[in-house]
């Protein structure tokens, strides 16, 4: 089996099809919360009022991130190639589903994904669990071993082998996760340049 074979692809969003700009250690130090905590498990565990607050701060800065987003290396190619294979393609992202419009439109790729397989952290449960990706799966009325997860994080990765899919690290100085990814390619372009050698 290789990526080139895999006719169903879900994407993470920031990071993967999008350079990454979110400062993860100065929205915790905001958010007055641990360098080690996960942002959304310690949103979801303050009390209503504190939490809605919060997580209202953490959406304008997030939207603010999402209007200026640029396209990562080979991202917009790479799309457009599994388009022409057609491909089935659908976002699954820690972020917030309206956001991720956003981004998508701001990188010119929105054409290319049904709303209805763009799903953020409120319309499943977020990574590293594979609630998305088996839901994901459902909808297009498949095994998740026919899905293949493409993220820039552990994650991603963790949430794919958990559903059972292939799973692919881009956009990492490094294959960090080995036993999690079942490829890795520095970028985008590197892989679109693989897929299409395989063609």
């Amino acid at each position: 089996m290789t990526p080139s074979k895999i006719k169903y692809w879900v994407f993470d969003m920031d990071g993967t099809l999008t350079n990454a700009v979110h400062d993860f250690p100065a929205i915790r130090k905001t958010l007055g919360m641990a360098e080690t905590d996960d942002i959304l498990e310690y949103l979801a565990a303050l009390p209503a009022s504190e939490r809605a607050e919060k997580n209202a701060w953490l959406i304008e800065h997030e939207r603010v991130l999402a209007e200026n987003a640029t396209p990562a290396r080979g991202a917009i190619e790479l799309v457009n190639y599994l388009v022409s294979q057609e491909t089935k393609l659908a976002i699954l992202t820690r972020n917030d589903r309206e956001l991720a419009f956003i981004t998508l439109r701001a990188i010119g790729l929105e054409k290319h994904f049904p709303k209805t397989f763009i799903l953020g952290r409120d319309e499943a449960k977020p990574k590293p669990s594979p609630d998305g990706l088996l839901k994901i799966a459902n909808a297009w009325q498949i095994k998740s071993d026919h899905l293949l997860m493409i993220g820039d994080f552990r994650h991603d990765l963790s949430c794919g082998k958990e559903a059972g899919a292939h799973t692919i690290l881009v956009n990492y100085p490094e294959n960090t996760w080995p036993d999690l990814a079942d490829w890795y390619y520095p970028n985008c372009e590197l892989l679109l340049n693989d897929l299409k050698a395989r063609d």
